[in-house]
């Protein structure tokens, strides 16, 4: 099975934000003949604040995506928060993600599914790999094209995660694609100032654990200038040292 890898913003900020990271995705793709899927939200619905920065919302960030889509060739995955986005965001995106505190949501695996478009689940911080045995039927029932999970920690006391790489093995006992979120993995969800706190110097250590615990797949949020982005900017990784991650991978 290929590698996939899954990269993009954390949140749609601007056109030139898209367009510098699509671009240097192009780049890879072409080094070393990846096919990175593009990832963006088009709103950050979970943020810790009322007053946090959510994105520019369906209609606008589905376009801009779309964008992306047809300017640079690339696959787009994004995540939804309610069950009607789905129909409109599978009109764009070739993979549907349901957010880790969502993935015990019926309605809205059911109708992500029922898009036939591969869907990605977030294994929830409250729950065991084994437990998410049970949100893939649901998706596998209603016909999703093909369903992912992901592997991105679990809730430590009140503000740290921990991740137990047994998730990884045993998510591949219930689907042949496991994907590890190097970078939700190393949140640190304590509300500093309002804020998800973070500490991305563990991303790459956190990629390569999973690579030896049989992970297929690698989630990272990117960003040209991370500490100035608006949404996660703890723990996305700097742009330019994607390429050198995915090496490390491959």
């Amino acid at each position: 099975m290929r590698t996939k890898f899954i990269a993009g913003p954390c949140v749609i900020e601007s056109a030139e934000l898209l367009d510098t990271v699509a671009g240097k995705l192009v780049d890879i793709n072409k080094k070393l003949g990846t096919e990175i899927i593009f990832k963006a939200s088009f709103d950050k619905a979970n943020r810790t604040s009322l007053h946090s920065f959510r994105g520019p919302g369906l209609e606008k960030g589905l376009q801009m995506l779309a964008d992306v889509k047809s300017k640079y060739g690339l696959q787009i995955l994004t995540d939804i928060h309610e069950a009607w986005q789905a129909a409109p965001v599978s009109e764009v995106c070739d993979v549907i993600q349901i957010p880790a505190f969502l993935c015990r949501q019926t309605d809205l695996l059911v109708a992500a599914a029922r898009t036939g478009k591969t869907v990605n689940i977030k294994k929830a911080q409250f729950l065991s790999g084994r437990d998410m045995k049970y949100p893939v039927e649901k998706a596998q029932e209603a016909g999703a094209g093909e369903v992912w999970l992901t592997e991105r920690g679990n809730m430590m006391g009140y503000g740290n995660l921990v991740v137990d790489f047994r998730n990884i093995r045993d998510m591949l006992d219930i689907v042949p694609t496991v994907i590890m979120d190097c970078t939700h993995s190393v949140q640190r969800p304590d509300s500093k100032d309002g804020k998800t706190g973070g500490d991305r110097r563990f991303v790459e250590p956190m990629a390569l654990a999973a690579k030896a615990f049989g992970a297929t797949g690698y989630f990272m949020e990117v960003h040209p200038t991370p500490d100035e982005g608006l949404s996660d900017a703890a723990n996305m990784l700097e742009l330019d040292k994607l390429e050198g991650l995915i090496k490390q991978l491959l």
